[in-house]
């Protein structure tokens, strides 16, 4: 689904809103794995990450990707927010044309990979330099196999991201937020009907209050420190106000409306890793332009106002520590930097 998982679908961009909305799950699964158990070993410098920055799901493999400081074992290709119905292109790029993989469209890696495949094309994508095919699109493991299999790759003082004491309880949080509110946004954005609609919509404020509550009593969703939930939920969070409350009617609220919520986003959002790698100008452009089947118009609107994401939060107070017995990871790459217009 684009803004989420993939391409224009059979009737492109102008059917978004008019079909039924369903994640569809990830065709291609295969894992890259300490021991290449399926065929796809950890070597630096071999894959290619593949993302938008205007997507959530490809947004939670970048944040990962960073604090893990994986930049110089594992590229990254980042597309145009504004796809075609042809999927995600390279037109950032000189002569649009990923300067890796060589390709116009993400779409060739994944027909080199397999013709006739189901679900479209999406991010986040990991492609084998050397072949030029798509290994995996399967955003539910990639950022957890980034945290686990890779470590041999990791910087000096990474955190862990996915403690194996607090997996289970992890595992729980990840799957109701994905449901509710990842997920949720979704649902009631690409809503037909005005039941569906309001169902979608009071399940993600029913879990929003429910993450208020917990973030009342602790810095983060799991422990003491910054874990995977966290990564998945912000995500969300960052996007609310600026198309979620709008673009796809969650407007019973926006986050600058929820204390605890919108203190535990700007958090995050300055620890290094999270805001730096977004782009709101990518987010915004890449909804409402390409969404014409809700918004016909494809004007973006101008706000809301992002000066408050750098305030202070106050969320000290609370204890933890971002990156446990790690360190936080050094400044942006310059060829990673997001441009000017895209920060508050």
């Amino acid at each position: 689904m684009s803004g989420g998982r993939g391409g224009a679908g059979a009737d492109g961009n102008s059917g978004y809103g008019h079909r039924r909305f369903q994640r569809s799950r990830s065709h291609f699964t295969d894992r890259i794995t300490a021991d290449g158990r399926d065929g796809w070993p950890v070597e630096a410098g071999r894959y290619r990450l593949v993302v938008s920055r205007a997507c959530p799901w490809a947004s939670r493999a970048v944040i990962s990707r960073r604090l893990l400081g994986l930049e110089d074992a594992l590229s990254m290709a980042v597309a145009d927010p504004i796809q075609d119905d042809r999927s995600w292109r390279f037109t950032l790029d000189p002569d649009d044309r990923d300067p890796v993989l060589g390709i116009r469209h993400l779409s060739e890696a994944y027909d080199r990979r397999e013709t006739g495949y189901p679900s479209g094309v999406s991010v986040p994508a990991i492609v084998d330099v050397p072949s030029g095919r798509l290994v995996t699109n399967d955003y539910q493991r990639i950022t957890l196999d980034l945290a686990t299999e890779w470590r041999a790759l990791h910087r000096p003082g990474a955190p862990d991201l996915y403690p194996e004491e607090l997996r289970a309880e992890i595992d729980t949080v990840m799957a109701e937020v994905y449901e509710d509110v990842n997920n949720g946004v979704y649902r009631a954005g690409f809503a037909r009907g005005q039941e569906e609609y309001e169902e979608a919509c009071a399940a993600v404020f029913r879990r929003l209050e429910l993450l208020s509550s917990r973030l009342a009593r602790q810095r983060y969703l799991v422990g003491d420190t910054i874990t995977e939930a966290d990564v998945r939920l912000f995500t969300t969070l960052v996007r609310f106000d600026a198309v979620y409350h709008g673009h796809f009617k969650c407007n019973r609220r926006k986050l600058t409306e929820d204390p605890v919520l919108w203190a535990y986003a700007r958090d995050l959002y300055q620890t290094p890793g999270f805001g730096d790698t977004v782009d709101f100008d990518h987010v915004k452009r890449h909804y409402y332009q390409v969404h014409t089947g809700i918004n016909p118009t494809r004007i973006v609107p101008v706000g809301p106002d992002l000066a408050g994401w750098p305030t202070p939060h106050g969320r000290e107070r609370l204890g933890g520590r971002p990156f446990g017995n790690g360190t936080a990871p050094g400044p942006v790459r310059a060829d990673e930097e997001v441009p000017a217009r895209g920060r508050p």
